[in-house]
């Protein structure tokens, strides 16, 4: 199984008519370093002024980074983050939230990961785009961001996601892929990785099938690790100020892992412990368990590849059922008028709660958890990201109100929600982790990545050194200079 980690040069064949094709389409590839520090007086960033965010125009790739604006066009030097009050969090601890659906063409930051799968193939000719098909196996938004890479580098994306992932993300494929058989439906819903999986091991037996599978692929940490990470410490830095105020934890679904990695960097930074959230439905990393969940894009049943388990310092789970009841309280006027009226929260920081999605909302609850498990006060920050926003989640809200509330959520149901799932969080459910927790969750990975998946245990092995995770980041200035030279072809 392919990491992506190559630097080599594959097919100097395929490398050649790729930097061909894209200077005849007038494709131009970002460095990781200028999506960790775009700078918005370069030429490319002031011809964006003119460039639509959700156009397949190639010009956007310049926008895969956390410093968009709200209109997705103007460029922020600090990302957009919310920082959420203590009304509504019940905690003192400062809960800071990265904005995701700032990112360009799918409003979510897994493009940035998809982006980071995909262009070291690029560069060293292992990926040919008049041949090849990328296929892009997720539980909604990294495909989605596979699609959109693909789509405006002039190849052919393939989505394999669950067949019960919101439909808004479906809509979104229907109207990016090629052809409708470029969206592969698994059974289940975001637990049922094992599925995508196997479709992937048919879709290989194609060989201009090429499969970046963002749980396994290196590039998805390391870009997440260069680029998320900074912005996150940006972030800090702004609601910092010139105060005291300490980053304590970062909080991120565990999912691909990925966007985990910039908790990895957020330690060796600013000494941030790292949290893994789950869904408590299907409570892997926490007891080894099964089940389905509505919390839809974290993915789980397994432990991911690019998961560097070592790291992890606490590991929380979070009922589907908060993650459904406050999407509701957030994204109904009924629920944020409660909010404002009963509450007292001021009604932009209602209105800008519509930045939260379903696994960006159990985000915000497993932080809640941390802070009052580690009893945070208010020279504390707790800082996660909101993958994506409630855009992609509409129709979920019939569902929940159907399911929990038969059918109506009104003032009182909206009472119940702030009640039990904000200001009732609870400690439980909750394992901070000692060398033997840890060494129970790797091992636990085993089963997936050497027995199904083919992975030499020498490899699987070596990720249980820190040091392996560090020497991966050497890889980013290489390919730097690799895209400055196909960019040069």
């Amino acid at each position: 199984m392919s990491t992506a980690l190559d630097t080599d040069m594959a097919d100097e064949g395929v490398y050649a008519r790729t930097a061909k094709r894209f200077r005849d389409a007038g494709i131009h590839l970002p460095k990781i370093a200028e999506l960790s520090n775009p700078s918005p007086d370069s030429s490319i960033a002031i011809e964006l002024g003119t460039v639509d965010p959700d156009a397949p125009d190639p010009r956007n790739l310049y926008r895969v980074h956390w410093h968009n604006g709200a209109d997705r066009r103007s460029f922020t030097p600090v990302p957009e983050h919310i920082v959420l009050p203590s009304e509504l969090t019940g905690v003192d601890a400062r809960i800071v939230v990265a904005l995701g659906n700032r990112f360009p063409m799918i409003r979510a930051h897994k493009v940035l990961a998809a982006y980071g799968c995909l262009v070291p193939r690029l560069v060293t000719g292992r990926f040919d785009p008049a041949r090849h098909r990328a296929v892009w196996p997720s539980t909604g938004n990294y495909c989605r961001g596979g699609v959109a890479i693909s789509r405006i580098l002039g190849c052919r994306g393939v989505a394999v996601l669950p067949e019960g992932m919101s439909r808004e993300r479906f809509q979104w494929l229907e109207n990016w892929v090629a052809d409708e058989s470029d969206i592969v439906r698994t059974p289940g819903t975001e637990s049922n990785v094992k599925e995508i999986y196997d479709a992937c091991h048919v879709l290989a037996k194609e060989p201009d099938n090429v499969i970046l599978n963002q749980f396994s692929e290196f590039g998805n940490y390391v870009i997440h690790r260069a680029v998320t990470g900074p912005a996150l410490e940006s972030v800090f830095a702004a609601v910092k100020g010139q105060g005291e105020l300490r980053a304590r934890v970062f909080v991120c679904a565990s999912g691909s892992a990925g966007t985990l990695a910039a908790g990895d960097y957020l330690k060796a930074k600013q000494g941030t412990a790292v949290c893994a959230v789950e869904a408590l439905e299907c409570p892997t990393l926490l007891y080894n368990g099964y089940g389905d969940h509505n919390i839809q894009g974290i993915g789980d049943k397994h432990v991911p590849f690019i998961h560097n388990v070592m790291n992890t310092d606490f590991v929380v789970g979070v009922s589907d059922a908060a993650s459904d009841g406050l999407n509701l309280l957030f994204n109904t006027r009924v629920g944020r008028d409660y909010l404002v009226t009963r509450q007292g929260l001021d009604p932009a920081a209602a209105e800008a709660l519509a930045g939260l999605g379903l696994s960006s909302i159990a985000n915000v609850v497993a932080a809640i958890k941390v802070a009052k498990y580690l009893r945070l006060g208010s020279s504390d920050a707790v800082l996660t990201v909101a993958t994506d926003g409630a855009e992609m989640y509409s129709t979920e809200l019939a569902k929940a109100r159907d399911r929990y509330f038969a059918g109506e959520f009104d003032e009182l149901a909206a009472a119940q929600v702030f009640g039990r799932y904000l200001l009732g969080a609870a400690t439980d459910h909750l394992l901070e982790t000692d060398r033997r927790d840890r060494e129970r969750i790797f091992n636990l990975g085993y089963y997936t990545w050497v027995e199904q998946q083919g992975v030499a245990l020498a490899d699987f092995d070596a990720r249980r050194d820190p040091a392996f995770w560090d020497d991966l980041m050497d890889v980013a200035p290489v390919w730097d200079t690799m895209i400055d030279a196909f960019n040069a072809a």
